[in-house]
């Protein structure tokens, strides 16, 4: 997707400026409310109606912003102003790490900032399409099939993370990128580790050197025998082994790992939702907007940063260069100056602009593939099996906190009488 030039916050977006100056610096909320997985911490629905830009105080002791509007959230998001650069960044949780930040492995696109990233955006843009993927439409319903056939066999109880949300994903950006399914455990397993708050530095180093080694490993056999996928076709541009093998194991984490939290955390959302079930149930045709809505919903990417470059002003705000604007997108998603009563999850409701896949130049690449997995993931389930529940009480669903991306470990699911 191309740049998106940097628009002004509106007028909504400037209120609570002087509280916000004043006021002492707040640590990053994390309480999400009991009772309710699915809706964000509380409190941060009370920073975004009395100071949408707040002073932030972050655990290595930097004094940052929080941003939880809407349109400051997008602001932040396409100004040019702001890096993504890791090592310029100060992280607003907890993690095993201490000191500067590395810079982006070579690769990982999320820490890179234009040019660098233009380039790596250029050679893959054309890649995933809408056109593209709607093309994968039928092999995507096929793989959706195949693992319903298959609950069918093993159920009337089944775990739906490993039976059914993990699958259709894992397959799909297997055959993509030409890496053999045969390996996705290994590397769900490494991204997981990568991706949790709890790892330790040195667990995701290992975990990231293995996934490099495997698919440099890759990378070489399929420039000497190329063959009809992706990662092929990238041997002929001007990405050596090193680039290639760094984008790898971005573009397979990220096609791991997000989509499958989706599915499996929007189908606990629906069952916790019987109307929505019925709605969707009843109407396929809704599931367009259906995806948009739980994207907006459950927001599973639910934090970005950014560092400005020079001094900005914004919200009525100065945030001077060098400081870190953590981006709550859960928060900007539930803004209820954008969405009439936002916290309530409505599949007919227009839930266009949803954070849920980012916004700016660095948009989720694989944006329309997880919109055609979905499409494909939600009715298809629902039309198999109408009586589908939770196997469980829902407050014993082991929900992944502590992650960059929010979503269930496991959600065991029944059907039938």
């Amino acid at each position: 997707m191309l740049h998106e030039s940097s628009t002004p916050a509106p007028d909504n977006a400037l209120e609570g400026g002087a509280l916000a100056a004043s006021a002492d610096p707040v640590r990053l909320p994390v309480e999400r409310p009991s009772g309710c997985p699915f809706d964000p911490p509380a409190e941060l629905a009370r920073l975004r109606a009395e100071r949408p830009l707040a002073r932030l105080s972050f655990p290595d002791g930097h004094v940052g912003w929080l941003a939880t509007s809407h349109a400051v959230a997008r602001a932040v998001l396409s100004d040019s102003r702001f890096s993504s650069r890791y090592e310029f960044m100060h992280l607003p949780f907890e993690t095993g790490f201490t000191g500067e930040l590395p810079p982006a492995p070579v690769g990982d696109m999320t820490g890179m900032d234009a040019p660098e990233h233009t380039r790596y955006r250029r050679l893959l843009a054309g890649k995933f399409t809408v056109r593209r993927m709607a093309l994968l439409g039928d092999r995507i319903e096929r793989i959706t099939a195949d693992h319903l056939d298959a609950m069918e066999r093993q159920g009337p109880t089944v775990d739906l993370v490993t039976a059914y949300a993990q699958p259709i994903p894992a397959l799909t950006i297997c055959e993509l990128l030409g890496v053999p399914y045969d390996e996705h455990h290994f590397f769900q397993e490494s991204t997981a580790t990568v991706m949790s708050h709890s790892s330790t530095p040195e667990d995701v180093a290992a975990a990231m050197t293995a996934m490099h080694e495997y698919l440099g490993r890759l990378v070489v056999a399929k420039r000497a025998a190329p063959t009809d996928d992706l990662l092929s076709d990238l041997t002929g541009s001007d990405l050596d082994d090193e680039e290639l093998t760094g984008l790898a194991v971005f573009l397979l984490g990220a096609g791991l790992d997000t989509t499958a939290n989706m599915i499996a955390l929007g189908t606990f959302a629906l069952l916790s939702n019987p109307d929505q079930f019925a709605a969707l149930r009843a109407d396929p045709g809704l599931a367009d907007q259906a995806v948009e809505e739980l994207m907006r919903y459950l927001t599973i990417a639910q934090l970005s940063a950014r560092s400005a470059l020079e001094d900005v002003e914004l919200a009525g705000q100065v945030v001077r260069a060098g400081e870190t604007v953590a981006v709550s997108m859960e928060a900007a998603d539930r803004d209820p100056a954008k969405y009439p009563d936002p916290d309530v999850l409505d599949l007919r409701r227009k839930a266009s602009g949803q954070l849920g896949f980012g916004h700016g130049i660095h948009q989720c690449l694989g944006q329309q593939l997880a919109r055609v997995e979905m499409r494909a993931a939600f009715p298809a389930l629902l039309t198999r099996f109408p009586t589908l529940r939770l196997a469980v009480p829902a407050d014993e669903i082991p929900l992944r906190t502590g992650m960059n991306i929010f979503g269930v470990h496991r959600l065991p699911v029944t059907w039938g009488e």
